[in-house]
């Protein structure tokens, strides 16, 4: 099921008004935003609507216990992790039995790498890109150090933000056996054309990792229309609890033999889960995708369906805001914008000349708005841009994200400095 959002779309048949988002009513959602910041850290973590605060809040309130058919305890833990696969299977176009749950994305992948790398050797190589977050760069170049495997960097180019496919063309061999990209740079947005690298990838006989933790906060997920062979994502950025989720191909998934317990399941996904599951969080996290799916109100094609409508509009909703952010940065003196790719997320990346972005950023937030500032664990990205360790002023966008937010953000920026 879906999260019951009344929203002023609905009341009318013109499609383009009624496929629209109602901020409205969605910001009314979220405890937090009565604080009043206006809010642009969403790339780092959103914020939390109630329906999730009460999902979590359910869970814990009623009879938990470890998985099983006996007790109510074990009934109602084995409804959340059931129900947490099958949504998470809707929003990444995924199976329900290849969605495995973790701490995070980054202990996922560094799971996933291990459990790769336990078939590489010398001569073998490993492709990882520069405009990634760490996360999807270090457990991959360690995994192939462990072994003695070839890592080889992908680049992009820092004057455009593109990283073109031919990036990637270039530094593919037939020894490849993995190459690990994200579907939108957490730092400036860009978001390669993953399904085109994937064709090369395939062809060359090399396994494609995608991290999507910042791509499915914006943009409409479909694993097999991707290409990947697995994916990983984390409902923080997309209003849910803190925790990782991790896809992929069932064929592939079966193959692998990550490191385990004895007693534990060997099914998949379970053998891909360390230790008991945290049954609130997963009942917090389904309740995030209805939520989403949620927003575009009156959807009668299942939750799948729901979601799609669903991220249509929040990407006319959040490109319309930052059409305006762009034009207001541009207006300003001093500013420099990184975020110059042709496809990206509503990302922007800036520095103020003659001021530091840890400046900005603290400026900004005795302003009561929340612009944080540094490279975000996009470390290569960052300093390939020429930003360092200090990168730049993130601003980003969420579903709640309103005009007047965008009005704050501009005018705080518009203060003439001694």
């Amino acid at each position: 099921m879906t999260s019951d959002i009344t929203t002023a779309g609905a009341t009318t048949g013109d499609p383009a008004t009624r496929d629209a988002l109602d901020v409205h009513a969605i910001r009314a959602c979220f405890p937090a935003l009565k604080a009043g910041t206006a809010r642009f850290d969403a790339p780092g973590g959103t914020q939390t609507p109630q329906q999730v605060i009460d999902a979590i809040s359910e869970a814990l309130s009623r009879p938990l216990a470890n998985r099983g058919g006996l007790t109510e305890g074990g009934r109602n833990a084995e409804a959340i992790v059931n129900g947490a696969r099958q949504a998470f299977a809707d929003l990444l176009g995924a199976e329900a039995d290849s969605v495995a749950f973790g701490r995070s994305a980054t202990q996922l992948v560094y799971d996933l790498a291990r459990t790769l790398a336990k078939d590489w050797g010398p001569g073998d190589e490993v492709v990882v890109s520069r405009l990634d977050h760490d996360s999807n760069i270090r457990p991959w170049v360690q995994a192939a150090e462990s072994v003695g495997a070839t890592v080889r960097w992908a680049d992009f180019d820092p004057a455009t933000g593109e990283l073109e496919t031919g990036h990637v063309e270039a530094v593919l061999s037939g020894r490849t056996r993995l190459v690990a990209l994200t579907a939108a740079s957490n730092l400036i947005g860009t978001c390669p054309d993953i399904s085109a690298v994937a064709e090369l990838v395939h062809r060359a006989g090399a396994l494609l990792h995608v991290d999507a933790v910042h791509y499915a906060s914006h943009l409409s997920v479909d694993l097999d229309a991707l290409g990947a062979d697995t994916l990983v994502c984390s409902p923080y950025k997309f209003l849910g609890p803190h925790l990782g989720v991790l896809t992929g191909r069932p064929e592939l998934l079966h193959t692998l033999r990550p490191d385990k317990l004895l007693p534990s399941s060997d099914a998949v996904p379970e053998r891909f889960e360390l230790g008991t599951l945290p049954y609130e969080l997963l009942a917090g996290a389904t309740a995030a995708v209805d939520f989403l799916a949620g927003l575009v109100p009156g959807g009668a094609g299942g939750r799948r369906e729901d979601l799609r409508r669903a991220f249509t509009a929040l990407e006319s909703h959040e490109d319309r805001l930052n059409r305006r952010i762009e034009e207001g940065l541009a207006a300003l003196d001093g500013v420099t914008v990184y975020s110059r790719a042709a496809r990206r997320t509503p990302t922007t990346l800036f520095t103020v000349a003659r001021r530091t972005p840890a400046d900005v950023s603290r400026e900004l937030a005795e302003r009561d708005v929340d612009a944080p500032a540094g490279s975000f664990y996009a470390w290569e990205a960052s300093h390939r841009l020429g930003l360092g360790e200090a990168g730049g002023v993130r601003v980003g966008l969420a579903p709640y994200t309103c005009d007047d937010d965008v009005d704050r953000l501009l005018n705080a920026l518009d203060v003439p400095r001694p």
